[in-house]
């Protein structure tokens, strides 16, 4: 008995040096090739990019894997507990490798004749995670082994055990525990039960297989069963065990919810991120503060829409989106799945029509939609007229009817339906170019098309201020008489004839340039036009920041012919704003790495303050702006924060003329196209509407010193918005709607009235200065250099503010 005891002894002895043996003889041949475990130590994990507002509010976040690294210190002791008792509880005890794990999966290969698990400790699994492949394999288990052992010598128990919760995944695209716990049940690991903690706990075996979405049934017995475990390791009380294992697995899905509704803004600024980094972009945690306040973002949001609903409602209703009659109400709820919800309009399902209204299906159940907010939907024909108004809800909706209704703050669905029409409003701070709010069509779930940035419309006598902007820096002043006569305009080569006209038809002789703006004269803004010279008129205003190819070369210029972006349009009555100054827009304030080290902060040109800002004498260019390089991931941050001095934005227009235009276009708002602005009751805005031929393009810019805000308005593909709609009937309210909400409560602010400015009484009808007794005279502005003669200085020659011929009707060559 003694001799078998001893030979058994030895054995094991024999075998344990054995196993010495080869794991050393395995370390010698497999070293040169085992990558450093010091790297762990600056191991970069993936982490989304996320975009915030400017008061630090979540927009968006990019990227395939979702993951918030969490410090050691921050885990909760007991799902460190559960963690252990689920996957290692011997983790305090070996140093990185268990031998009675590795006989237990020896065991199992010798009674199956395969693989069933690979005895890994936490620590084998960190080294497979972060250095190895899935593969299962006797020398990729063996590198594994070779690896956990050095992890255990470089590494603490609470370093690896930190890395190895921030790697894992967790199903339904969560890597790590804080990951998990955002999604599943839309918290911090700090604050989920200990029920909850079990259940992420129980994950990293089988992600897909123990998933609480897929596989509730068995998330709870792993769940269960880590429960028991924790209890009979003495973790937790009988107590604490009782009332987790009898709480109900409660996992439901969590995205990350935008705290902010601006996609298009999102959208933007990954695309810029990309451009900057690459694919990298997506996995090196950047977080990025943009210029936009959340508040003026979902003002935005809401005056488009409603704008748009309120135009679309107005040309009656088109009918519903498609017709189920004769389905069962489970056919119905499928149909609900397939749809989505379009901004803020729910789909839902007639189910029964009576004199009340309608009986509902949405996702939620059944429900009920007034009369009264039916009453509206006369039956569409065309943009130019509708059918009778419906006289009960049966004229309106039928059974099965897929529609839209809107659900109102106090829960009550109101009729409705999916706009055709689209929009886009971009504001900017005329400072220095920082968005401060963009919208670009309806809905981004509807189409991601950006059409404050991408849709090049014509704007319409939205971009006339451009063309009295020249002629005011070209000798004529805000009392320049011009014709406002017809013309008529002969190609004899094509025999084209163009006899262009204004909006009303009719024609007022000769007009004060003020006058003319205001009322939106058509054929004064084509004679200013062709006496500066078309192609000198152009070069004047491609330093708004146009591109000289979207603006035609002939006369139609002056009618607002070229092709623009609602984002082109603000960025040059930006100048209009402040003073005469170039500015461009952008979007990214701050970029931030993952540990909060500040790569980049944006250093635009601003607009001078003080006397600067106050001369009128436009000054030469300055040099133009360029931001720093971003810096290489990976890399020291440093240089791409350093602090710079802040760029001086280029003057490009005479602060007098920007200043006298500023008035003018202050009596758009008071006297012509824009009196609807009035109920703002504002006295330091200005602006201007735009409608093109056929109304196929609806504006209206305006600003104070504050924000300068477009808006268009029109059909992806052009067509009449109908002939009684204009940019003051589309587009203005919609300008109306954000601006009071963002000026709300703020003190009128305008440009300071620069140096060489000089007030006069002109006489109305000649132009010319006038003296007290004249009659209707009144006060006008002049640079100082440019004050309209007297009576008595007038030569026989022509001069910017003499009249032209009233006969002026003479056919004019096109080209």
């Amino acid at each position: 008995m003694i001799r078998l005891l001893k030979f058994f002894g030895w054995s094991i002895v024999a075998v344990f040096c054995g196993l010495l043996l080869g794991l050393s003889g395995a370390f010698l041949y497999l070293s040169p090739g085992l990558p450093s475990v010091e790297a762990l130590r600056s191991i970069q994990l993936q982490i989304p990019l996320r975009v915030y507002s400017s008061d630090n509010k979540l927009i968006a976040e990019f990227g395939e894997m979702r993951r918030t690294p969490i410090r050691f210190a921050d885990i909760p002791p007991n799902f460190i507990n559960a963690l252990l008792s689920a996957e290692d509880d011997n983790f305090a005890n070996h140093y990185g490798v268990d031998p009675s794990s590795l006989m237990r999966a020896a065991t199992q290969l010798v009674k199956s004749g395969h693989i069933q698990s690979g005895g890994s400790t936490i620590t084998m699994q960190v080294a497979k995670n972060f250095f190895l492949t899935s593969e299962r394999s006797f020398s990729r288990k063996t590198t594994e082994i070779l690896l956990a052992l050095q992890i255990e010598r470089q590494l603490t128990k609470d370093e690896i055990l930190e890395l190895y919760v921030n790697k894992i995944y967790l199903g339904n695209r969560a890597y790590g525990i804080e990951a998990a716990a955002q999604v599943y049940y839309g918290k911090s690991i700090r604050e989920v039960s200990l029920a909850q903690m079990a259940m992420i706990a129980g994950l990293p075996k089988a992600p897909s297989r123990f998933n609480p979405l897929a596989n509730p049934a068995r998330s709870k017995e792993r769940r269960d069963w880590i429960l028991g475990r924790m209890y009979k390791l003495g973790k937790i009380t009988e107590a604490d065990y009782t009332a987790a294992i009898n709480e109900p697995l409660n996992a439901s899905y969590h995205v990350p919810t935008p705290e902010v509704n601006a996609p298009y803004i999102a959208e933007m600024a990954r695309a810029e991120m990309v451009g900057r980094y690459g694919s990298d972009a997506y996995t090196e945690g950047f977080r990025v503060t943009t210029t936009v306040p959340s508040n003026l973002q979902e003002m935005a949001n809401t005056a488009l829409h409603e704008g748009l609903m309120t135009y679309d409602q107005r040309h009656g209703y088109r009918g519903p989106e498609s017709r189920l009659p004769g389905k069962t109400r489970e056919a119905w709820a499928t149909e609900l799945t397939k749809q989505r919800t379009i901004s803020s309009l729910e789909p839902a399902i007639v189910t029964q029509v009576d004199k009340n209204g309608l009986q509902v299906l949405t996702r939620t159940g059944e429900e009920h939609v007034a009369w009264d907010t039916m009453k509206w939907a006369r039956p569409f024909l065309n943009t130019n007229s509708m059918g009778a108004a419906p006289r009960q809800p049966s004229d309106v909706a039928q059974i099965g009817d897929l529609i839209r209704v809107q659900r109102q703050p106090n829960n009550s669905l109101k009729f409705s339906q999916i706009p055709q029409a689209q929009g886009a409003l971009v504001s900017l701070d005329p400072q220095n170019g920082a968005i401060r709010s963009l919208v670009g069509g309806f809905a981004f779930e509807q189409s991601n098309y950006n059409r404050a940035m991408q849709a090049k419309r014509q704007p319409g006598s939205s971009f006339k201020p451009f063309v009295y902007s020249a002629a005011l820096d070209n000798g004529y002043t805000a009392a320049s008489l011009v014709n406002d006569a017809p013309i008529v305009f002969v190609d004899e080569y094509l025999d084209k004839v163009w006899r262009p006209k204004n909006d009303t038809n009719t024609f007022l002789g000769p007009i004060r340039l003020r006058e003319a703006l205001y009322k939106s004269r058509n054929l004064v803004s084509i004679r200013l036009l062709q006496a500066m010279g078309v192609g000198k008129t152009i070069d004047y205003i491609t330093r708004f920041g146009f591109n000289k190819q979207d603006l035609p070369p002939n006369l139609s210029l002056a009618l607002g012919t070229a092709t623009l972006t609602p984002m082109e349009i603000a960025t040059g009555w930006s100048t209009f704003a402040n003073g005469g100054y170039k500015i461009t827009p952008y979007i990214i304030d701050k970029i931030e790495s993952r540990n909060g080290d500040t790569l980049f902060v944006a250093n635009p040109p601003t607009v001078p303050q003080g006397a600067a800002a106050t001369d009128g004498i436009a000054a030469p260019a300055t040099q133009a702006f360029t931001v720093n390089a971003a810096p290489v991931p990976g890399e020291a941050p440093g240089n791409a924060a350093v602090p710079q001095a802040p760029a001086v934005a280029e003057r490009i227009v005479d602060g007098r003329t920007t200043y006298i235009l500023n008035s003018m276009l202050q009596d758009v708002i008071k006297l012509g196209t824009g009196r609807r602005a009035l109920a703002l009751g504002r006295s330091d805005i200005a602006g201007k509407t735009g409608t093109t031929n056929e109304s196929k393009d609806a504006w209206f810019s305006g600003y104070n010193a504050d924000y300068v805000t477009t808006v268009w308005t029109g059909f992806d593909q052009p067509e009449s918005l109908g002939r009684r709609e204009f940019g003051g009937t589309v587009a203005l309210p919609i300008w109306m709607n954000y601006m009071a909400a963002a000026l709300k409560d703020k003190p009128p602010h305008v440009q300071p009235e620069p140096e060489g400015i000089l007030s006069l009484r002109v006489d109305p009808v000649s132009g010319r200065a006038a003296s007290p007794s004249t009659p209707g005279a009144y006060f006008e502005l002049f640079k100082a250099e440019d004050t309209p003669p007297s009576v008595n200085e007038i030569g026989n020659g022509a001069v910017p503010g003499s009249p032209l011929p009233a006969d002026e009707q003479a056919p004019i060559d096109l080209f």
